[in-house]
């Protein structure tokens, strides 16, 4: 098995490393139980296939994506927790009781709504620092609002749209590498640019805040500056960390673009102005710190 699991790692990582990896692999699952090491088997075909993809944690595109899935994450809860308060204060503004409301709900409905309260919980289960629990939990509920904005386009505000983004979130999510997940700032970070991005579309829905947020430029603002807040932190040039952000508006994007109708044109322009201020700002105060 461990030959044949081998051969998914390129041929120069392979000639260069293959005997060492062999030799760990043999003593570390030698008296484990099977199942033990069909895990063991598993785990290590995931990194040969990271290592061929570059997406490990020594390469570039494994640090983009440690970057870009704590945002990404952020961006999907902030989408589905509008998806959820937008349903809730329907439920309180109609004249109908609550409970019967809730009784002759459709069932995909339903289901929609439970999706996206699984997004919501397991982005903030994984930024609490329970990264493989909350991401499983997100990922199923992301990967089941894939499959109804597929089948039932109507639903799901974005259809077929909602459905492919939903699934780059999954792929920017599962990018990761095991040992560059997120520590306690860049998942604190995450978790302000959620709530910063949430909650003042929220008020403004309610009618009780005098600033609008059409066409959802607010989350995408709140990501923008983030992306320069970290890399004039890193003191970067802010390339790795605005690309990152840019991954991870998806959600964002198809959430303004399905709500924007005929501002199409506008509302493009504005996305694009957005990150591209954030990367020269972030830039000119990197250039400043240099000199």
């Amino acid at each position: 098995m461990i030959d044949r699991v081998l051969r998914l790692y390129p041929a120069d990582y392979r000639s260069t490393y293959g005997e060492e990896i062999v030799d760990v692999h043999r003593e570390m699952t030698t008296d484990l139980p099977r199942a033990a090491r069909l895990r063991a088997d598993a785990d290590l075909a995931a990194h040969a296939l990271r290592v061929r993809l570059r997406l490990d944690s020594a390469s570039g595109g494994g640090r983009f994506f440690a970057v870009a899935a704590p945002f990404a994450l952020a961006a999907a809860a902030v989408g589905n927790g509008l998806v959820l308060t937008r349903w809730y204060a329907g439920l309180v503004i109609s004249p109908a009781p609550a409970w019967l409301q809730l009784t002759h709900m459709d069932l995909a409905e339903a289901l929609h709504l439970m999706c996206s309260l699984a997004v919501c919980v397991g982005t903030i289960v994984a930024l609490a620092g329970r990264w493989v629990l909350g991401v499983a939990a997100a990922v199923g509920g992301l990967l089941g609002t894939a499959v109804q904005g597929a089948v039932d386009a109507p639903l799901v505000q974005g259809g077929w749209m909602t459905s492919a983004v939903a699934l780059l979130t999954v792929a920017v999510v599962l990018a990761c590498p095991v040992d560059r997940r997120p520590g306690e700032g860049l998942s604190a970070a995450a978790a302000a640019v959620a709530g910063i991005g949430w909650f003042p579309v929220v008020v403004a829905d309610t009618g009780a805040f005098g600033v609008t947020t059409d066409y959802g430029v607010w989350p995408m603002l709140v990501l923008a500056v983030a992306g320069a807040a970290l890399a004039v932190r890193r003191r970067s040039s802010g390339a790795r960390e605005i690309g990152a952000m840019a991954v991870a508006s998806a959600p964002l994007t198809v959430a303004a673009l399905a709500g924007a109708e005929s501002e199409l044109l506008p509302l493009t322009g504005m996305f694009l102005v957005l990150p591209l201020a954030a990367a020269l700002g972030t830039c000119a105060i990197a250039l400043r710190r240099r000199h």
